[in-house]
């Protein structure tokens, strides 16, 4: 953390600093400027003044993952950002839950919001920063949950015997020269490093076997980095890929080493096929129907089982788009319905757009150098008329094309599952 951070968390910590934060209205950006005007007016001193603006600002931001939460929480720029939402949390905490554990350690605690939700289910929870300021922002957080505790230390210093099952969320960035910080895509590059995770699953295991522990990773991670007799599982909130987090030992589904879980409108619906996943379809001709794989599903080389449930195959080997003469729901993929498929031409585009009196266009793309944006400051289509359409980029057997289409209508809201 950096001194500029650390000083103005002191400044929100110390008694006069909580109180005057805690006094605030809901945060608005419009109205930052003057407010800070009338504050220092009123005798309170800038550096309070900025701080408790700063940390108000967060709060509003951080309503977006923890809901009504934030407004009795504290904040750091980068510890948000890391934060896990607080529903997926409840998810990576059930899974302890469900397989009997009791007592959970969150190594790398952060800001807390995973041992909050571990705590909000019932479990005892230890969470764990080597940031002195970090370890005082989370007890502030965990103040609400009576079976949570929180203590300064490092990952690799905790012994696993403490607690039933372990939660690590390593920390995946690196101090940048000068100043911010850069993401890591090696995971031996994180903090603590993924081996240092493997580690401790076989100290808090038995008889050779690994124990309860699930680790958050960076949802670009090489599926050859991913340890043995693990499960991991790829994580989309709403068409986001967020993460891949790996399940060791009893938490990992028998048989399964990589699966996707797909949170939406439609609620959560997880893939997660036993044994070896179908191989990706071989590609073929553009059907009535084209599909858009949910990232989670791209990630965890699942495309090929997606494939086999549309009955479907892809327009090119190198692009995840399926297609197939069947209209199917699923939870796993955008579906639309071809109108129409032309070999891209910003002239021939501009005409047929211009016949059918497209206007509202959604532009979507994948194996092109197009950019959405670009084209559409070319075409100006709100000059075409108000018909709707998407237009989807593509190469098909190599060649760049222009596919015309409308989306399948969306499938109403169900219960989640996991």
């Amino acid at each position: 953390m950096s001194e500029t951070q650390q000083s103005a968390l002191e400044q929100v910590l110390a008694p006069e600093g909580w109180a005057l934060l805690q006094s605030l209205p809901p945060y608005e950006e419009r109205d930052a400027l003057a407010r800070g005007g009338r504050l220092r007016e009123a005798g309170h001193p800038a550096d309070r003044v900025a701080a408790v603006l700063t940390q108000s600002r967060l709060r509003a931001k951080g309503s977006e993952k923890f809901g009504e939460f934030a407004d009795r929480m504290l904040f750091t720029t980068d510890g948000l950002e890391q934060a896990t939402r607080l529903p997926i949390a409840a998810l990576h905490a059930r899974r302890f839950r469900d397989h009997g554990i009791t007592s959970l350690a969150d190594l790398g605690c952060g800001i807390g919001g995973d041992a909050m939700a571990a705590a909000a289910l019932d479990l005892d929870v230890i969470a764990v920063d080597r940031d002195p300021l970090t370890v005082a922002v989370a007890t502030v957080n965990l103040m609400p949950f009576p079976s949570a505790r929180v203590e300064l230390g490092s990952a690799e210093d905790f012994d696993p015997t403490r607690t039933e099952g372990i939660w690590l969320d390593p920390a995946r960035r690196r101090p940048r020269r000068g100043s911010g910080s850069v993401r890591v895509r090696d995971p031996e590059e994180y903090s603590p490093p993924l081996s240092t995770v493997a580690d401790l699953a076989r100290r808090l295991g038995h008889g050779g076997e690994d124990g309860p522990l699930g680790a958050k990773l960076g949802p670009g991670i090489a599926h050859e980095d991913l340890p043995a007799a693990t499960e991991t599982q790829w994580l989309s909130w709403h068409g986001q890929v967020l993460e891949a987090t790996c399940w060791f030992g009893p938490l990992a589904t028998p048989g399964t080493a990589r699966s996707a879980l797909v949170i939406g409108r439609s609620g959560a619906r997880r893939l997660a096929p036993a044994g070896d996943p179908a191989p990706d379809p071989q590609p073929g001709p553009l059907g009535d129907h084209l599909y858009e794989p949910d990232g989670a599903v791209i990630r965890a080389g699942l495309l090929g089982e997606v494939a086999r449930q549309l009955d479907a195959h892809t327009l090119d080997p190198t692009i995840a788009y399926l297609t197939g003469d069947r209209k199917v729901s699923t939870p796993f993929a955008s579906g639309y319905t071809v109108r129409d498929v032309m070999p891209f031409s910003l002239k021939r585009l501009t005409s047929y757009l211009r016949e059918h009196r497209l206007g509202v266009l959604e532009i979507k793309k994948r194996g092109t150098a197009i950019e959405p944006d670009e084209l559409r400051r070319k075409l100006r289509p709100r000059r075409f008329g108000d018909e709707r359409a998407t237009v989807i980029l593509t190469r098909i057997a190599g060649e760049q094309h222009a596919i015309i289409a409308a989306p399948h209508p969306r499938t109403p809201p169900s219960e989640p599952e996991d």
